[in-house]
């Protein structure tokens, strides 16, 4: 198995044990039985050539009806968390000067995330903590379509910060350091 394709076999798996196997996304499992997920490994360091290559992949999401989201995923850059908000604050900036605007939605994932205000070892950052730093690009119109169908959206994040408080930080080392075992 190459470099390449472990990495995307092992976010592949994060979506299946987590996001998927916690319910943290309850959208996600359609799309992941569908295939209908996009993943993109990006080799990028740095955040002008990066710009680019999410917008490639923002046009290529939008022209491809058979995908319904996409995850770049990071394996040599972006490490550095803080590097890693510059490139999403970066990436949204420019997505809302672009024709982009109002079709595509960023959501962040890194191995080191943590929310503003809380610990770093506190369980609920394990809610947006990924084996590689991911950018995901999600269509607006498909996003709004599956929000009006599910009884109170606003309360998916607080349920996840709840249900990673039960399971607890060491929970989610082993799922991660389990699937960064992957060969």
């Amino acid at each position: 198995m190459n470099k390449q394709s472990l990495e995307i076999i092992q976010t592949k798996k994060w979506i299946e044990d987590i996001i998927v196997g916690l319910n943290f996304c309850p959208f996600a499992k359609k799309e992941l039985i569908n295939n209908t997920i996009y993943y993109y490994l990006s080799h990028q360091k740095k955040i002008k050539p990066t710009l680019s290559e999410i917008f490639e992949q923002c046009a290529h999401l939008l022209s491809t009806a058979t995908i319904e989201t996409s995850l770049l995923i990071f394996n040599e850059g972006f490490k550095s968390f803080e590097q890693y908000l510059h490139l999403v604050d970066e990436a949204n900036e420019y997505l809302e000067h672009s024709e982009y605007y109002g079709e595509i939605q960023i959501a962040s994932f890194h191995p080191d995330y943590y929310f503003d205000g809380a610990d770093y070892d506190d369980a609920e950052n394990y809610t947006n903590r990924s084996p590689y730093p991911v950018i995901h690009l999600l269509k607006e119109k498909s996003l709004t379509r599956v929000l009006t169908t599910y009884k109170n959206p606003e309360q998916i994040p607080e349920k996840n910060m709840v249900l990673a408080k039960q399971k607890g930080r060491q929970y989610f080392e082993q799922v991660l350091k389990n699937i960064k075992n992957l060969s």
